[in-house]
């Protein structure tokens, strides 16, 4: 087994520099040492950070890594409490990596949003943080330590406490432009703002993404191994075409993603049906996970061979797909069977009912169980 061990000195100074403060001056150099620990046996199992590590870099694994998530409506609004029910979830059903799912709403309080908890489902609006076109250039930068975000951050830490190198974990992030819909409560309001008042809309959306690369860093910073970039339902035809997409999605989604570019496990979330999936293989991320089962959104087997970039979904997120065992294992085979279980991370395609039964979710990890493949 080789390891490479890379040290940055910084010209003048003769100290090694963590890579993710590179002066610009800095001159890398790279010593490969060989290990004395031989390769695992074939057949040997691979721990939860070196399978998902596997995965992403293309190589052998000893089954293909699982995990799904929902949301905790009642527990999501304290640090401790959705640190909890994350790692709950996680030890219950033997995940091999944790997608964080906290609450949709925490984008847009810190911006003056006001929404009502409800134990069994989402938030409810009170009073939207952005009520006319002039209310966008009231917007400023955020100090994400602080308020909402800065809860979020505090979870992650407690999560990465719990687990130390037992599995990574990758937290939540919207792109800029689904977070003016938290702001605004409408996504047809936004969709007027791009027809209506353009500058306006991409002059918040510059502070929006400002905020969201600074908090995307500080998710690093706690342990996270990635950030989930999730377009919401920008990610859709039905509510965007490409032209506008590319003026008001993309430049500001490449900014938060170039912000954690050496992160090693960003996944793009691209949502809905009749999504835009491929036209963006180009973003900077180890992985694209989208719902394989939305209408007209393209199947593994076809972004498979547009990208060497890693996949991941295969499992439908329907409840009526969920509740069947029978279902959820032959959706699994199908996934495997396209993928070939290579550069393959087994999910459902978006988040899933909190009530899902066990039983849906069982089938889910025991689809790979014993190194299961096609």
């Amino acid at each position: 087994m080789l390891i490479c061990v890379h040290l940055w000195l910084e010209k003048g100074r003769g100290r090694a520099v963590h890579p993710r403060r590179w002066p610009r001056d800095s001159v890398s150099l790279t010593l490969t040492l060989a290990m004395l620990r031989p390769e695992p046996a074939e057949g040997a199992a691979l721990s939860k950070p070196e399978r998902v590590q596997a995965a992403l870099g293309g190589d052998a694994v000893d089954r293909v890594p699982v995990s799904a998530w929902w949301h905790e409506f009642a527990r999501e609004w304290s640090p401790e409490a959705l640190a909890a029910a994350t790692l709950e979830a996680f030890r219950t059903y033997d995940w091999d990596f944790i997608k964080v799912n906290p609450r949709a709403t925490y984008y847009a309080e810190d911006w003056g949003g006001r929404f009502q908890p409800h134990p069994d489902r989402q938030p409810e609006l009170i009073e939207a943080a952005v009520r006319s076109a002039d209310d966008l250039s009231r917007l400023q930068r955020l100090d994400v330590t602080q308020g909402a975000y800065g809860e979020q951050l505090a979870a992650l830490n407690l999560i990465a406490r719990e687990l130390g190198a037992e599995a990574p974990f990758i937290q939540t992030v919207f792109s800029p432009l689904a977070v003016v819909s938290r702001l605004t409560g409408s996504t047809a309001f936004v969709q007027r703002l791009i027809r209506e008042h353009p500058d306006a809309l991409l002059a918040a959306l510059d502070v929006i993404a400002e905020t969201l690369a600074a908090y995307a860093r500080a998710c690093l910073d706690t342990g996270a191994a990635g950030v989930f970039f999730a377009t919401v339902e920008w990610g859709s035809a039905d509510h965007i075409s490409a032209d506008d997409y590319d003026r008001f999605a993309r430049p500001f989604d490449l900014r938060v993603l170039e912000a954690v570019r050496d992160a090693p496990f960003n996944v793009f979330h691209v949502c809905r049906g009749n999504n835009h999936l491929r036209r963006l293989l180009d973003y900077p991320a180890a992985a694209f996970h989208w719902d394989v089962h939305g209408e007209g959104n393209p199947s593994l087997a076809e972004v498979a061979a547009l990208t060497d970039r890693v996949l991941m979904g295969g499992v439908s997120q329907a409840p009526e797909s969920l509740a069947d065992p029978g279902r959820v294992a032959a959706q699994a085979r199908d996934a495997l069977a396209q993928t070939k279980g290579s550069r393959f991370l087994l999910a459902p395609g978006c988040s899933i009912e909190p009530h899902t039964p066990e039983a849906g979710l069982r089938a889910l990890r025991e689809a790979v169980a014993g190194g299961a493949r096609p």
